[in-house]
C-alpha cells in the first residue's frame, strides 16, 4: 500500500447497500472516496455530509468508454487513487432452465465485465504510482453455488477466476488484488436489487423454499453488518501483507471449509480413475 495517510478510494455503486456503507465508514476513517452509482443525485447525502473528501461521479460500468473516462477524470481530480472497490452489482434469482437470455447477458454485463472494465482502467494509474490495492467484491457464491441463484454465482465464479489471475501479473508492480467473499449482509440485496426469472412450474416443489428465501422476505435480516464489512476492509488495505481471498461473515468462514474439505475428498475418491487418460509416461517429451 502507499504508508500510512489518508488514501484515495474508488467505490462503485456507492449509492446503496453495502457499497454505501463501506463509503461511510471509510469517509469517516478519514480517507477521500470517489463514489461512483448510475445516478449522481443518489450519493448527494453523502457529498453533502463529508464535502470534497467526496468526489461523486455518475457512471454506468456497462459502459466501458465511460469508465475508462470516469476513471481518468478520478485520478486527475483526486491525484491517485490507492484502492478500487469493485462492489456495482447485483442478484439474478431463477433456475438455469428458467433464466432469459438478456437476463443471463444483463448479469454478466454487470457482474463481470463492469468489473472488468473498472480494473483495466484504474491499473495503469496504480502501475504509474507503483502501488494500489483492487478489492473485487465476490461472495461466498463465488465459492460454493446455491439453487435459483445458478448464473449469479456464474458470475461471481468468473469474478474469482480473473481476481486469482490478476493477482499474479500485477503483483510486481506493487499492485494487490483482494476476492472478497462476503456471506449474508443486511442489505436489499434480496429485494428491490433483484431481478428474478419467471417461474416454471416443473419447479414449484423443488425451488420453493429457495425462491421465498429470495422473495425479499429477509432482506434486512441478514447477520452481516455491512459498517463492520467496512471496518474489516479497511484493516485488510493497511495489511502489510494482504490474501488474495478473504471471507466476510460467520456463515461464509463456516461454509467455505467444508465445502472446499468435501470437493478434495471426492477428487480423492475419483483419483484412481483421474490417473488413466495420460499417455504411458516412456510416450511423453521429456
Amino acid at each position: 500500500m502507499n504508508g500510512p495517510g489518508p488514501r484515495v478510494w474508488l467505490i462503485t455503486g456507492a449509492s446503496r447497500g453495502l457499497g454505501r456503507a463501506i463509503a461511510q465508514v471509510v469517509l469517516e476513517a478519514g480517507d477521500t472516496v470517489i463514489a461512483t452509482a448510475r445516478r449522481a443525485g443518489a450519493l448527494e447525502e453523502l457529498a453533502g455530509e463529508f464535502g470534497d473528501r467526496v468526489v461523486p461521479m455518475e457512471l454506468d460500468v456497462t459502459d466501458r468508454a465511460a469508465v475508462f473516462a470516469a476513471v481518468s477524470e478520478a485520478a486527475e481530480r483526486a491525484g491517485r487513487i490507492d484502492v478500487v472497490l469493485n462492489n456495482a452489482g447485483y442478484g439474478l434469482a431463477g433456475a438455469v432452465e428458467e433464466v432469459s437470455e438478456q437476463q443471463v447477458r444483463d448479469q454478466f454485463e454487470v457482474n463481470v465485465f463492469g468489473a472488468l472494465w473498472v480494473t483495466q482502467a484504474v491499473l495503469p494509474v496504480m502501475r504509474r504510482q507503483g502501488s494500489g490495492h483492487v478489492l473485487q467484491m465476490s461472495s461466498i457464491a463465488g465459492v460454493t453455488t446455491y439453487p435459483n441463484l445458478g448464473l449469479y454465482c456464474a458470475s461471481k465464479w468468473a469474478l474469482e477466476a480473473v481476481g486469482e489471475t490478476l493477482a499474479q501479473e500485477v503483483e510486481g508492480f506493487g499492485i494487490r488484488v483482494t476476492l472478497v467473499e462476503a456471506g449474508e449482509f443486511r442489505t436489499d440485496w434480496s429485494a428491490g436489487s433483484m431481478v428474478r426469472a419467471v417461474p416454471k412450474s416443473a419447479y414449484d416443489t423443488v425451488l420453493a423454499r429457495r425462491r421465498h428465501g429470495l422473495s425479499g422476505a429477509y432482506a434486512h435480516l441478514q447477520p452481516g453488518d455491512p459498517r463492520k464489512a467496512g471496518e474489516a476492509l479497511l484493516k485488510l488495505v493497511g495489511s502489510a501483507a494482504p490474501p488474495v481471498r478473504l471471507l466476510l461473515g460467520n456463515s461464509a468462514a463456516d461454509l467455505a471449509p467444508r465445502v472446499l474439505g468435501e470437493r478434495l475428498e471426492r477428487w480423492r475418491e475419483w483419483d484412481a480413475l483421474a490417473r488413466t487418460t495420460d499417455f504411458p509416461a516412456q510416450e511423453t517429451t521429456p
